[in-house]
Parts: C-alpha cells; structure tokens; sequence
C-alpha cells in the first residue's frame, strides 16, 4: 500500500480523495465529478497504477498494451484519454475463457487499453466516495481488505460470538446477471449523481464483447471497474442484513452497547452477522430456526431487489458444530474445545476442492520438467509452493493437509524427475536466499533440478489470522498511517514537485520512471551520493537511446547535472571543468562503469 500512497501524492491527489471521503461520510451527493475523474494529474496516476499492473500486458481487441503508451508522449495519452471521456463511446470488449477446476470455464472481459485508463480513473475517484458507504465487513476487492480478514471475521463469530449454524448463498452467475437499471439507481442513493459519468458508466455497461454482441446485464469479470460496481450492489444486502441485528436502529439511546444489546434479546430480533467476499458470502446464526427464515427470506430479497437467483442445490443451512463449512478455499467447523471444557472453537483445514486443484496444478508442471529441462520451470513451481503455503496458513491444520498432499505427490515426483534431478538434503550451497529463509530449517530431502531445490511441500506452519482493524482507511490521514507502518515518512516535497514538472517532449514511460528513481534514491545522486535539488536533477540513460537504450526503470538514474556531463564528456577540457564534482573513488568507479555503457574511455582523477 505504500506505492499507493506515494503515487497519489505525486500527482496531488490525495487531497482530493480524503475530501471525497470527508464529504461521502456527510451524505453528500457529487454532481460534478467528472472535473476531477478527466484532469490530467488522474489520468497520469491511472497510467501509474495500470502500468504496475501484469494484466497491462494483455492486449484487447486493438491489439494495444501498456508498452504501445509507454512509447508515446505524456500530452498525447492525457489528450486521448480526455477526447474518450468528451465522446465516449466503449471499445468492443475481448473475451477469454479461463478454465475453472469443476471442469468448467469463466468468461473474462478484456477491455482494451484506452478504456481500461477510462476505468480506472473512474475507479480512483468513486472508490473514495463508496468506502465511506461501505459495510464494515465486506472484504472482497476493497483497500487493505484480503480473503484472510473474512476467514478470520467468521472464525471469530464461532469462537466468540457462539455462531454455530451459517447460510451458505450461492447466487447464480453473479457477475454475469448484475441488473443494470438496479446498479444505477444504487449509484444514485450512494450520492453518485453526475450525469456525464452516469451516461459513461451505462455505456460501459453495454460495451459489445467480441462474438456475443451487446449485453442486457451483467458487469463482465476483468474490467477494471467491475468489481467496485459489484460491490455497489450488495452493499444494500450486506446493510439490510446488518439492519437485522448488528445495526438494527431503536428509538432508545442507549448508554452502552451493552445495554442495547440486552434489550435486544429481550424482542423477537434475531441475531445474525454477514461476512462476506464478492459474491462469497455466510450469513452466521445462532439457531436452526433463524437460519431458515433468513435463508428463505434472502432469497426473496435477492430475487425481488437484485433481480438475482440463487442456487437451490449449493445454497444450504449447515450446522457448524456436525459438519464443515467451505469458505475462501478453507473449510471450518466448530469442535469441541477439550474434554472437560463445554465450548467450541473454530477449526479449519484446506477445502477438498483446494487440495485437489493444488495436486493438479503441481503434476501439470512436474510433467513439464523432464521434457524441457529448464531452471524456469522449476522456479514456477516454487512460486506456486510458496503462494499456496502463505495463503492456505490460515487454515489451523494445514500442515496436516500439506502433509498428505507431499505424501500422495511422491511416487509421481520420485518417476518424473529421478532421471534429471537429485534427491538430496540440501546443504547452505544448494539453498538460495528464498530457500533459506522460508524452507531452510527443514530437514527433509527434496529434488534439485538445474541447480534450483524444489520447495518442500509438506513443510508448513499455521499462522493465526487477524480480524480487519476498521480504523485503518486509504483515505484518512490517520487511517494511512495504520494502514502502512513502514511509510515511515510523507512523501517528500520536492518528489511532488518533479511529478509536475513532466517533460512534453518525452515518452509518459520516462516521465513516469524518472519521478520512481528520484523518489527511490530520495534525490540523491546515484555516483556521489549528494543531495539534490530540483535545479541539479538529471535523468541519465544507463544504455543511450542511441544505442538500442529504452525509458524502462532499470535502465535510467538520477544524477547530479555536472555529472551527467562527465558521464558523456568526450574532451579532456569538459573533464577538467567538471571532475571537481567526483570526490572519491568509489563514485569515479561508478562514473566509469557508467561512461563504459556510453562506449566511452574511462575517465582517471587523481583521488586522495
């Protein structure tokens, strides 16, 4: 999240968004939001967001990436982006089938380029202003939010709360069957009421997809502002089932919630709690009579409000303490907590289906291995180790599971990669740095391939999941600084200052990278070390552009002006003018290596 943060300051935006925040909190409505969703400093920062993201290298229907607006200049993609918001009209939208592990497939949209920075300088301006109207326990797609803070919320709800039956939802194609007239008119009551935007957003909605034509409903999965609006629509189910019990407003003011509490009990109220993820969600109850009237009636609410059906055959009651319960890839079922003692805690291992993916997925590239034996391939399977064992620690007995998935996994691995790996204890040589630190006290033997250790499998801790702290808020000033301790300080002035000060003349990708240089070194000089001022600051091209050199970060530094002339210096006159600058060997050596890229003679000083 500290990127997040840091972008948004250098572009002025922070501001703006904390007012949006300030202002949704009062219930106000924004009539004239487009002013800041087409300025130029949130066109840039939507640049800055999608370009750090990997689905930007996927093209759409024109056949266009990240890399295509990289290469042009910063007015020209800040102007093209504001002629589609003045005339818009959506590209036609590519769709993909992603295969699912029942067998079955799920449609993804791609939009193209220029309408995903369409999206997502939509997105930066309405997240600030839904936030603020969003229930507290909704964790799907949100700022800070992850899967791990829902599987921690309903765990509480068992361990705490004594919840033992939940109502497991399913809604049918969620995504695929959103009502669109409904979805506007929830914009509308969260104070969403600019007209322009609206017409945008509605016209997003009927983007052509390739091959299918114009949708009636639905918000396609893979726009980038798909999964805000679809969190725009059940925000009305997460606040009428909060209104049930945890919300539930009287006419008495109570003292403490305490009393409320026990007031409450005394009527016909019944006690019920929604956790939920996207379209994920359980409704946590203390009885079976409770269950069953709220199952029946969300599914009429659903039907009625949303215009939404449920699955008859996956939406069910179940009884914690008799069975497990599947949510977010873990299942979890309440037990009984020792012998003696009379109450039950949560307990959750990794879901059958989970495990089942996971055992696919590992022979699909274990079986690529010996065919092609490459260390890359033995890297993507570490990554897809390391994934698993962070995500699925959450589950209280997932070294039992791993366990017995590195036991079923043997005899496979053992005939797959006898004949091109060894099967040995690894020693501190055979460990790289990421072995070492996640796999390195293990003493069990593993397969080493191409130089690369495969990562144990079975070797695995639970780690204690925590609840979401409802302080922390990307759009406070105090929420910031809980959301992220290791912002350690503001975003310097100067770094603000240098994002304004974009060169026309260049490409948006060298503009972009220069202001994450300069704010990566903290404006210093990457061969002295010496502070800079703006006046002072130059961008140098490790590899010239002349020499086949491009914008990409890696191949540019911030240095100091005198020393951008040094490095390119070709007379003996310029390198006496200037060599005053270099004042140790360490920096001449930098100079050097620097000067050695240029194809240029290196530069000797006589350095006491």
């Amino acid at each position: 999240m500290t990127n997040k943060y840091r972008y948004n300051d250098y572009y002025d935006m922070t501001k703006i968004f904390d007012d949006l925040y300030k202002r949704s909190q009062n219930n106000e409505s924004f009539r004239n939001l487009m002013n800041i969703i087409s300025s130029e400093n949130n066109i840039r920062l939507a640049f800055r967001t999608i370009k750090s993201n990997t689905g930007s290298q996927t093209a759409g229907t024109d056949k266009l990436t990240i890399k295509d607006i990289k290469n042009e200049s910063l007015e020209s993609y800040i102007q093209a982006v504001q002629e589609k918001f003045e005339f818009y009209k959506p590209d036609t939208v590519r769709r993909v089938h992603i295969p699912k592990a029942n067998g079955k497939t799920r449609p993804l949209g791609i939009p193209t380029m220029i309408d995903r920075l369409v999206q997502q300088c939509i997105k930066q301006v309405l997240e600030p202003i839904c936030e603020a109207k969003f229930h507290p326990h909704s964790y799907g797609f949100r700022p800070n939010r992850s899967t791990k803070h829902a599987i921690s919320r309903m765990m509480s709800l068992i361990n705490i709360g004594k919840f033992y039956y939940t109502v497991d939802i399913d809604i049918k194609g969620f995504f695929d069957n959103v009502n669109h007239t409904k979805l506007i008119k929830q914009m509308y009551a969260l104070g969403i009421t600019d007209r322009k935007l609206i017409s945008i957003i509605k016209a997003m909605l009927k983007a052509p997809i390739q091959g299918e034509g114009i949708p009636n409903k639905g918000t396609p999965q893979g726009g980038i502002l798909s999964p805000l609006l679809s969190n725009i629509v059940l925000n009305e189910l997460d606040w009428w089932i909060s209104s049930q019990w945890e919300t539930f407003t009287t006419q008495r003011i109570y003292k403490t919630y305490a009393s409320q509490y026990n007031q409450q009990k005394k009527t016909n109220l019944k006690q019920m709690y929604i956790v939920r993820y996207a379209d994920d969600f359980k409704i946590m109850c203390r009885d079976y009579q409770s269950a069953k009237r709220i199952l029946c009636a969300v599914k009429d609410w659903l039907k009625i409000r949303l215009k939404l059906e449920i699955s008859e055959e996956k939406s069910k009651i179940i009884h914690l303490r008799k069975n497990y319960s599947d949510f977010l890839g873990v299942k979890i079922k309440a037990v009984k907590k020792g012998k003696t003692f009379g109450g039950y805690v949560a307990q959750s291992y990794i879901s059958d289906k989970a495990l089942e993916r996971m055992k696919k997925e590992i022979k699909e590239q274990v079986k690529i291995i010996p065919d092609n034996i490459q260390s890359s391939h033995v890297t993507k399977l570490n990554s897809m180790i390391l994934g698993w064992h962070e995500y699925y620690s959450c589950a209280t007995y997932c070294n039992i599971d791993f366990a017995k998935l590195a036991f079923t996994l043997t005899p496979y691995m053992h005939h797959k990669l006898r004949q091109v790996g060894t099967h040995l204890k690894p020693n501190d040589t055979d460990m790289s740095p990421l072995y070492k630190k996640f796999y390195g006290k293990s003493e069990s033997k593993t397969w080493k391939i191409h130089n690369v250790c495969i990562y144990p499998i079975h070797y695995v801790q639970h780690k204690k999941v925590m609840n979401f702290s409802q302080d922390i808020c990307d759009y406070t000033k105090e929420g910031r600084m809980k959301s992220s301790k290791s912002l350690t300080s503001q975003t310097r002035d100067d770094i603000i200052q240098l994002a304004k000060m974009y060169n026309p003349y260049e490409s948006a990708e060298y503009n972009d990278n220069r202001v994450s240089r300069a704010s990566m070194t903290q404006m210093k000089c990457e061969v002295t070390g010496n502070q800079l001022t703006i006046e002072e600051l130059h961008c140098h091209h490790v590899v010239p552009r002349n020499l086949g050199g491009n914008d990409d970060y890696k191949n540019l530094r911030i240095v100091h002006k005198q020393v951008h002339v040094l490095i390119h210096a070709t007379t003996n006159e310029t390198i006496k003018k200037y060599q005053h600058i270099i004042e140790d060997k360490k920096a001449l050596n930098k100079l050097n290596k620097l000067r050695k890229h240029c194809y240029l003679e290196p530069i000797n000083l006589q350095i006491i």
